[in-house]
């Protein structure tokens, strides 16, 4: 008996199964909208943003945190700090464990010029995040708005410890200076400048120190290095065209004050210095063109009334010169030049 053949069934190729892409989780209403909100925020589309804004609103009835805190953030830019503060203070109620609502709410106070209630509200915050360095350096903005100079110390000492940063320093050195402590704001600005060598703003604040102390030649190297990271520096240009111009430069003076003028030419300063800058020429005319300019920009300056009160006594305008020396005392009295030139014209 012959053995049936056994036929081979062909099997199917096994085809590898594609594995499913997951889905991304469905935003909660709250929040679906907020990344278009931050995406035309940071490009300063704000007319659109506050459109989204009030969709959003509307449709949480007005619990979307990140809604009312960009909303409040852009009153602000806009000058509305008022309310941009009620509004950051709703950001508190809607999450009351964020030290980043009542930064906020801290730093419109402040623009509202109610320092004892942000350094409140900041000590909040920072029982909230004690690691914060922004936390520390505007409490002690604060405490110097408020004349409390050790604790104001305390504070921007505290924020550079916990972050070394420019801010605080700049700070801190300014807070030396209103002490009378020449030496220990020329030491907390060197060791600034070890970690940003690069930094035009403490460059030029060292070089003015040291130009106010008489010590011109550190002065000049420190501005000099100033111009050359930033050949525009407002600051740096003035002082060095100062330095030049109490040397008798005028022309080299006039030149770097011409740079100055393209930058900002809206300045009282810079127009004073150029108006002197002619009075030392003897161009009397040039001269009280550009301190009248001066005087406009920066009517309660008793220098400019000072400098214009010379040039007309230089002219032998005498009516004039008593003018603006007299309107100088008025706003400045304990200066002796003043009542000897007023005396002198008299």
């Amino acid at each position: 008996m012959a053995e049936d053949a056994v036929a081979a069934v062909p099997t199917e190729p096994t085809t590898l199964r594609k594995p499913r892409i997951k889905k991304a989780p469905d935003l909660p209403i709250l929040e679906r909208r907020n990344w278009l909100i931050h995406l035309h925020y940071v490009r300063k589309d704000y007319e659109a943003c506050k459109t989204l804004i009030k969709e959003q609103l509307q449709a949480t009835e007005g619990v979307c945190e990140y809604a009312v805190y960009v909303q409040a953030l852009i009153l602000r830019l806009e000058g509305k700090i008022q309310e941009s503060l009620e509004l950051f203070q709703t950001c508190a109620i809607l999450n009351p464990t964020s030290p980043d609502n009542l930064k906020q709410v801290a730093r419109s106070l402040f623009l509202l010029g109610k320092h004892r209630a942000a350094v409140e509200v900041y000590n909040e915050a920072a029982r909230l995040n004690n690691k914060d360095w922004e936390i520390c350096h505007n409490l002690g903005v604060c405490y110097l708005y408020l004349k409390d100079l050790s604790k104001s110390k305390e504070q921007l000492n505290l924020a550079l410890q916990l972050h070394r940063q420019e801010l605080s320093t700049m700070t801190l050195g300014k807070i030396h200076l209103m002490e009378g402590d020449t030496e220990g704001a020329i030491q907390t600005y060197l060791q600034a400048l070890q970690l940003s060598p690069e930094s035009t703003e403490l460059l030029t604040t060292l070089g003015l120190v040291y130009l106010q102390n008489g010590l011109f030649q550190k002065a000049f190297e420190y501005l000099g290095n100033a111009l050359t990271y930033d050949p525009s520096n407002y600051k740096g240009i003035l002082a060095a065209g100062c330095m030049m111009q109490s040397h008798g430069d005028y022309d080299v003076a006039l030149s770097k004050y011409r740079v100055a003028a393209s930058s900002v030419p809206e300045s009282s300063p810079l127009w004073n210095n150029i108006g002197m800058c002619f009075y030392g020429k003897k161009k009397y005319v040039a001269a009280i063109s550009c301190l009248k300019r001066a005087l406009y920009l920066s009517p309660f300056d008793w220098r400019v009334l000072y400098n214009l009160g010379l040039v007309h006594l230089s002219m032998q305008q005498y009516a004039s010169a008593f003018h603006f020396l007299s309107a100088a005392i008025s706003l400045h009295h304990g200066n002796a030049t003043l009542y000897m030139l007023l005396a002198g014209d008299v």
